[in-house]
């Protein structure tokens, strides 16, 4: 079973990794998708179909549950499980699926490391942010800071968030075993405080947060 990372969450959840290798026919078979979920995967085509499969499998594996829930999106586009007081977020890159549940908002991202994200830095990173970028991993540095910013955007879970403006992250150090900074969503109607954490293997990044009590 290519369940490949697996960590919980203190004091309550967990988040897994899943290497893609069956095919979509096997993630239909161990599904059994209901009408609504069978009506989000019509709209999409090749690859991506396996990959949105594969996160709600690895989902539900993670569970430990017999029977599965459901797996819909609310009115802003945030999937949730039917029936489950935890909160969820699905990411999937290059043949990797992730998932993050825990009984707060959480939300994760992971992606395979492009040189190309230098290009759109300034779309998202914050001069104090840019300052503390490692000079020896700087493509793997953004990557963080990217995937954070995604990670937060998932956990608030509305739309009209600008990465730059609304999305601060407390400036850290890389490190190579991975690590934990703080991060804020902050907007003119809401203040919301994350703890973040990330974890670096075989040229991808993994990043997750979960927001912090009283945030």
């Amino acid at each position: 079973m290519p369940l490949i990372k697996t960590e919980r969450i203190v004091p309550a959840g967990e988040w897994g990794i899943w290497k893609i290798e069956e095919s979509e026919a096997f993630f239909l078979d161990a599904l059994g998708l209901r009408s609504l979920e069978v009506q989000q995967l019509a709209t999409m085509k090749g690859r991506r179909r396996v990959e949105w499969l594969a996160s709600r499998y690895l989902l539900h594996v993670l569970s430990g549950r017999e029977d599965r829930a459901d797996c819909l999106k609310d009115e802003f586009g945030k999937p949730y499980l039917v029936g489950s007081d935890y909160q969820i977020s699905l990411s999937h890159s290059h043949g990797l699926a992730a998932v993050i549940a825990a009984p707060q908002a959480v939300g994760i991202d992971i992606q395979l490391e492009v040189s190309k994200i230098e290009r759109i830095a300034h779309k998202y990173m914050r001069p104090e942010e840019m300052s503390s970028l490692s000079t020896t991993r700087r493509i793997t540095h953004l990557h963080v800071y990217w995937g954070a910013k995604e990670a937060l955007f998932k956990a608030y879970g509305r739309k009209e968030v600008d990465f730059k403006q609304h999305l601060h992250m407390e400036p850290f150090s890389l490190q190579e075993n991975g690590g934990n900074f703080q991060g804020k969503l902050i907007k003119p109607d809401t203040e919301q405080s994350f703890r973040l954490s990330y974890r670096l293997f075989d040229s991808f990044v993994l990043v997750w947060c979960i927001e912090q009590e009283g945030g």
